[in-house]
C-alpha cells in the first residue's frame, strides 16, 4: 500500500466567477444576487488540488494564459504542493473562465464555461509528459480539454499499466476506443444517463446504467448520486454507499472532491467501500464552503468525518 501515491492529473484550469441568487433569472430578466466570489477552479485543477490535500503527490498537466488568472493558478498550485513543470502558458489565448450560478431556492447550481487556453492543450504536449504519466500510480482525466488530448494521455497510461480514471464531465460522446482505455469511470446521475440513454428514476435504474457502462469497457463504474451517496460496481461487487449528512451551502466542486478522495484511497490500496466512503466524505465537505478551491477539504477533515 502506497502511503503517498503519485497521481497525474491531465485537465483544465477555469477561473470561476460565482454568483449566488435567490433564484435563476428568466429569459430577458435581471435579478439581484446575494453574493459574489472569484475562485480558481476547473475540474482538472480542482481534482489535482483535492488529491494533494488528501495526501497524494500530484503533478498537473494543463494550460493557462499569460494573464492575471494564469498567475493566480500557478501561485495556488505551488501553495498546495502540486507539481507545475507540465503546466503550459499560452501567450495568445487567455485562461479559461466560468460563471457558476447558485440557486438558493433549489440548492443547486448551473455553470457556463468558456475553456479558452484549455482547448490549446494538444496530444503533442502530452507526449512531453509521457514518462511522468507512465510512472504514475493513477491518471485522472475529465472532459474540459480536447478529447484527443485526454485519449492520448489514457493511451500512454494504459500501455504502461497505469490505472486510468475518467470523470466524464461535462458530458460528451466518448469514442469506443476511449472506453477500452478506462479503468474507472465516475459519472454523476445525469452523465450516466447521457452515456447510456437510460433515464435514471431510482436505484434499480442506477444499477442498470452501471452495468450498461461496464459492458463498454471500464472495469469499475462509480455513479455519484449527490445527497444519496454513490453506487459502485466492478466484476466482483456492487455497493451503494450513503452520503454523509452535512450543511450544504454550495455544491460546486463536490464531484471533483469525490473523485480525488476515491482516487487517493484506491491508489493507496484501500478496499472499494472505503474508497467510496472517502469520496463521499470529501464531496460532502466540499458542499459546506462557497467556491471551488476553498471548499476542497484536507485529509484531517475527511478522516474526522469518516470516524463519524
Amino acid at each position: 500500500m502506497r502511503n503517498q501515491p503519485n497521481i497525474v492529473v491531465v485537465g483544465s484550469f477555469i477561473m470561476d466567477l460565482v454568483f449566488r441568487t435567490y433564484r435563476r433569472p428568466n429569459r430577458g430578466e435581471t435579478v439581484i444576487g446575494s453574493e459574489f466570489g472569484m475562485f480558481t477552479g476547473g475540474k482538472g485543477y480542482n481534482q489535482a488540488i483535492a488529491a494533494s490535500r488528501l495526501g497524494a503527490n500530484v503533478t498537473m498537466v494543463g494550460c493557462v494564459g499569460i494573464d492575471l488568472f494564469g498567475d493566480m493558478f500557478i501561485s495556488s498550485l505551488k501553495k498546495d504542493g502540486v507539481g507545475i513543470n507540465y503546466v503550459l502558458r499560452n501567450p495568445t489565448v487567455g485562461t479559461g473562465v466560468a460563471c457558476p450560478v447558485i440557486d438558493e431556492s433549489e440548492g443547486d447550481n448551473s455553470i457556463i464555461i468558456v475553456p479558452r487556453a484549455n482547448l490549446t492543450l494538444t496530444p503533442d504536449h502530452i507526449e512531453s509528459a509521457s514518462s511522468l504519466i507512465a510512472t504514475a500510480d493513477m491518471l485522472m482525466l475529465q472532459l474540459e480539454i480536447p478529447m484527443e488530448t485526454s485519449m492520448r494521455a489514457a493511451e500512454i497510461a494504459h500501455a504502461a499499466g497505469v490505472p486510468v480514471m475518467l470523470n466524464p464531465a461535462p458530458f460528451s460522446k466518448l469514442p469506443d476506443h476511449f472506453y477500452q482505455l478506462i479503468d474507472i469511470i465516475t459519472p454523476n446521475e445525469i452523465e450516466a444517463s447521457q452515456l447510456t440513454g437510460i433515464q435514471i428514476d431510482n436505484i434499480e435504474t442506477v444499477k442498470q446504467v452501471g452495468k450498461s457502462i461496464r459492458t463498454l469497457g471500464p472495469k469499475i463504474v462509480v455513479v455519484t448520486l449527490g445527497q444519496r451517496g454513490a453506487y459502485y460496481l466492478d466484476s466482483k461487487e456492487e455497493i451503494q454507499v450513503p452520503a454523509f449528512k452535512v450543511n450544504t451551502l454550495d455544491p460546486t466542486a463536490a464531484g471533483d472532491a469525490f473523485c480525488a478522495g476515491f482516487a487517493v484511497a484506491i491508489s493507496r490500496g484501500q478496499k472499494p467501500i472505503y474508497a467510496v466512503q472517502m469520496g463521499n466524505a470529501a464531496g460532502g465537505l466540499a458542499t459546506t464552503v462557497l467556491g471551488a478551491e476553498p471548499s476542497l477539504p484536507k485529509l484531517e477533515q475527511v478522516l474526522t468525518l469518516l470516524k463519524q
